[in-house]
Parts: C-alpha cells; structure tokens; sequence
C-alpha cells in the first residue's frame, strides 16, 4: 500500500469538503437567520502491519473531515418595516410546523397565509408557547408583537410567539439551510427580545469566506503538486530498477 499518496489523498479529500462548506456559507451570505458552518478535521490513527509481518513501531496519521459545526453569534439586525418580520436578539428559535413535524429556525421572515395563519415563506405555520399556530383575523388591523412574543391587535391578546432553546445545541440537525430537528428536549425561552419589523441577517462575513476559500484552494493545490511528485518519483524509482529494453 502507498502510505504517503494515501495520507495525501486523505488530506485531499477532507479539503474538498471543507471548500464544499465555505462555497455553501457564501451562498447563504444573504439568507436570513443562517450560520456559517466550519469542518472539523482530526487524525485517523492506523497501527502500521501488512499480513505475515510484524507489526510496524508507529502509527500512521490519516486526515479526516470529523464533522462540521456552526457559529453561533448573531448576524445583524435589518429594520424591514414589515408587520410580521421579526427578529431575535436571544439564542432562542422560532418553531414553526412543517409536513415533517415541528423544527426551529432564526429565519423570522413571516406573513400572513390567507386563513389568517401566521406562517414562513413556505407556508409552514409559526407556533405559540402551546404549540399551536397563531391566527389572525379580518378584523385584526393593527397588529403589535412585543419583545415576549406577545401577539396583540386593537381586539385584545391574540397569542404569544413561542421561542425555545434545545437544552443541547450539539444534538441539532440541519434540514435546509434555515431550518433544524432538534434531538434534545427544549425549554421554552422567558426573555426573547423579540424585535418586530426587522430580520436577523445570516452571520456570514463575505470578505472572510472569500479569504478562507482562496487559502483552502492553495492547500488543495499544494497537496495535488505533492501527489504528482510522488507519482512521479515512484515511477522514477521503478524505471530505475526495471531491466531497460
């Protein structure tokens, strides 16, 4: 077995996942409530042996892509003007019910469904503290949602914005680029710090990304030009040994 083009393409490898993520950061530069996400490498270790032989004095290191996480702080508050844009200044989600069952998300970019429910873009229903959808009637005009989640309008109390927070963060899966399945139990958060008429901007700093994708691509070149020299020294060694003619 080649251990060092084999190390190499590991390494190769694990890159080409890592330019994978940053191209799908900077593609979500302008999606609301999105995380940029990191790879997070490590070593493999592999006790040297081939079959009939001792084992070798050390371990060889193989580079993998172990898993990949994502940033937490918030992006940026935009002021849209828009009645049921709303934004968190918390590390809470909204909850929203998809086809799926119920995942939460940071993207606060809702509206109204024509029955009256308040929903997301994709017409998943955005949940109260019961885990019920919120309605809004006709005869709702002047609709206010306080910093708690409260939903009022001239008629009275209408409902209240549920916002939780997986008790383990770690256990959160990506559906989308907006949307998460939390494996963990949540709790419900007091304090929000809903702010209404805006939208929290992805975290993503574009500048940074570009400068992260133009380093992993020398990485990825440096590891190709060190892969064709072994080839070629390889191949150099075998002339060398083989009988000419």
């Amino acid at each position: 077995m080649d251990i060092v083009s084999n190390i190499a393409l590991s390494r190769q490898a694990a890159q080409q996942s890592a330019m994978d993520v940053i191209a799908n950061n900077i593609a979500n530069a302008n999606t609301p409530g999105f995380k940029a996400e990191r790879v997070q490498f490590s070593d493999w270790l592999a006790r040297q042996s081939a079959t009939g032989a001792p084992r070798g004095d050390r371990n060889i290191a193989y580079t993998q892509d172990r898993a990949t996480w994502r940033e937490q702080q918030s992006g940026t508050i935009s002021h849209t003007g828009n009645t049921f844009d709303l934004a968190l200044t918390s590390n809470g989600y909204f909850t929203v019910r998809t086809p799926n069952g119920p995942r939460l998300t940071r993207d606060g970019r809702f509206g109204l469904m024509p029955n009256g429910t308040v929903s997301d873009g994709a017409g998943n229903a955005v949940l109260d503290t019961n885990g019920q959808p919120i309605m809004v009637s006709q005869t709702d005009t002047q609709i206010t949602i306080a910093g708690d989640g409260t939903v009022s309008s001239e008629n009275g109390q209408l409902g209240k914005v549920g916002i939780v927070r997986p008790n383990d963060p770690m256990q959160l899966s990506a559906e989308g680029n907006t949307h998460f399945r939390s494996a963990s139990p949540t709790t419900a958060v007091s304090t929000p710090g809903i702010v209404q008429g805006a939208i929290e901007d992805s975290n993503v700093q574009p500048i940074l990304e570009t400068t992260r994708m133009l380093d992993g691509l020398r990485q990825f070149q440096f590891i190709t030009q060190f892969i064709q020299a072994e080839s070629d020294r390889q191949q150099a060694a075998i002339d060398k040994l083989l009988p000419q003619g």
